[in-house]
């Protein structure tokens, strides 16, 4: 980042009363998640499904717990554990320190599913998980509306096969298999209950603000739910992606970086 771009975003960032992050899985690298980018990078993070030749937009499909539930619930449950057991690096703690510093502070918008935002002191009142959240649950069928917390699964996933060891998670109402209540690749099931409510209070949230900064961590274009919301604010965009930094709409700043680096370096601007 040069001295200039890094001036540029402090000012804008001086000038909001509110500030939008939103954030890609790019977010998670620095605290040692995988994003997933392309093929290779997914097979690379599951050798068991390199093997078999599966995609991740296969594995990440509702028909994949019809197909194959253990291997379903491998691949999540895995998941599953490796966000728990994983720490927010620390620039989720200098997103939450700029955004204190405004008048109707920070404001979440995030496809990821991992849950880091909340485990780094986010409220779930300043959230949306526009594609769901894997430490929730809902039927498979579905046979209700019903979306439920995930803290009773245990996964137990063998390495080598990357299969669940049963038993496997139920709906409590039917007994029918649960899934995770995340929007998966061809998926007409998911329910989205939870995630529209989260839409309603950043409605309410952004009717508040007048001068709308967005910073935008690590959010790709091959699935840009992140990046249409973000430009879709006509506000201010400081873009920080270490491969496609570019900001073609609008006043903003492109940041050629990591999270953690570009954050730690606006922090130190700011002061």
């Amino acid at each position: 980042m040069s001295a200039a771009e890094l001036s540029r975003a402090a000012a804008l960032l001086r000038a909001a009363d509110g500030l939008l992050i939103g954030a890609g899985a790019g977010i998670g690298v620095d605290s040692g998640l995988p994003d997933f980018r392309g093929n290779h990078g997914f097979w690379r993070a599951y050798p068991p499904l390199a093997a078999l030749g599966i995609r991740f937009v296969e594995i990440a499909n509702p028909h994949s717990f019809d197909a194959n539930p253990e291997l379903a619930w491998g691949f999540y449950g895995h998941r599953l554990a490796l966000y728990r057991a994983t720490v927010p690096h620390a620039g989720f703690a200098i997103l939450r320190d700029i955004g204190s510093r405004l008048e109707h502070g920070a404001f979440v918008f995030t496809s990821n599913v991992d849950g880091q935002f909340q485990r780094a002191g986010f409220g779930d009142d300043r959230l949306v998980e526009c594609h769901g959240s894997i430490h929730h649950l809902q039927c498979t069928r579905p046979c209700s509306d019903a979306i439920w917390p995930a803290a009773a699964v245990d996964p137990r996933i063998d390495p080598a096969t990357c299969l669940m060891t049963p038993p496997l998670p139920r709906c409590p109402r039917c007994g029918a298999l649960a899934r995770p209540n995340i929007l998966m690749f061809g998926d007409g099931r998911w329910l989205d209950a939870r995630t529209e409510a989260q839409y309603a209070r950043l409605e309410r949230w952004r009717a508040q603000v007048s001068n709308l900064v967005v910073i935008e961590l690590g959010a790709g274009t091959d699935v840009p739910s992140v990046r249409h919301m973000c430009e879709a604010q006509g506000a201010p965009l400081v873009r920080i992606n270490p491969r496609e930094p570019d900001v073609r709409t609008g006043r903003g700043v492109g940041v050629p970086l990591g999270a953690l680096d570009a954050l730690a370096a606006l922090r130190a601007s700011l002061g």
